[in-house]
């Protein structure tokens, strides 16, 4: 009966958010924290799912301005809990098949969001650079996956160079965001699913005489390092929760 609420509370959520969203961005399209608003509303939605979010934020990374964000992305899941964590004035970058999804397509694009064709890497590449050109002018940052799919409990994937090509571009930071192992912790039959934790790590400065591919391997070693100790905390928090 659990698993019945939760479905129908999370469809009827992205079906009421979407049209609030699409409304609020056809008022003020691309204004600059439409999506820090509606990732906000999903943000929330994790108490539906049983879960308490605890985010904590490196001082440095609060007063770093215009950055890239790079997280971890693992699951369906991560569409209620990481987008508590997105600053104002920040945009993500997703697939352009996302724009096909009725309402949630407009509402991202709308919203400020941008689309990149990642089968054309030419177009990709220009899309890279235009994002570069938006942190410059309009000191946006952009939030990224650089793992570019899910993981689905395979751990942290190799990561890709595109958000390091468009920092060094953009003369801008990489700041890192950790979320703990969250792969079968979210049980819909489950009441309480403990506390999932999320770390937004201090900026990252990337010197432009060393790879975008080089930047890539040791930022993915040093977000894999901190999510080791983040399960570790998550395990030690939520107990036999963690081992269910």
């Amino acid at each position: 009966m659990l698993v019945l609420l939760r479905i129908v509370a999370m469809a009827l959520f992205i079906v009421v958010s979407c049209l609030l969203g699409l409304l609020i961005c056809l008022v003020r399209p691309f204004h600059r924290n439409n999506v820090h608003v509606i990732a906000s509303w999903f943000g929330k939605m994790s108490r539906v799912l049983g879960v308490k979010l605890e985010i904590t934020r490196h001082p440095d990374s609060e007063q770093a301005g215009p950055a890239i964000y790079v997280a971890n992305h693992q699951n369906n899941y991560d569409l209620f809990t990481l987008p508590a964590a997105v600053p104002k004035s920040t945009v993500s970058m997703g697939k352009e098949s996302l724009k096909w999804i009725p309402f949630f397509g407009q509402m991202y694009w709308l919203s400020g969001n941008i689309l990149i064709n990642r089968t054309n890497r030419s177009k990709a590449m220009g899309t890279l650079g235009k994002s570069a050109d938006k942190i410059k002018q309009q000191g946006l940052s952009v939030w990224m996956f650089p793992e570019g799919t899910r993981s689905y409990g395979r751990g942290l994937l190799p990561f890709k160079t595109g958000a390091f090509h468009t920092a060094m571009n953009a003369d801008v930071p990489v700041i890192p965001v950790c979320m703990n192992t969250t792969h079968h912790c979210i049980k819909l039959n489950r009441w309480d699913n403990g506390t999932i934790y999320i770390d937004m790590l201090a900026p990252v400065y990337l010197d432009k005489e060393t790879s975008a591919r080089d930047h890539a391997g040791a930022v993915q070693m040093l977000m894999r390092d901190r999510i080791v100790e983040l399960d570790a905390k998550m395990r030690e928090k939520n107990g036999k929760l963690a081992r269910n």
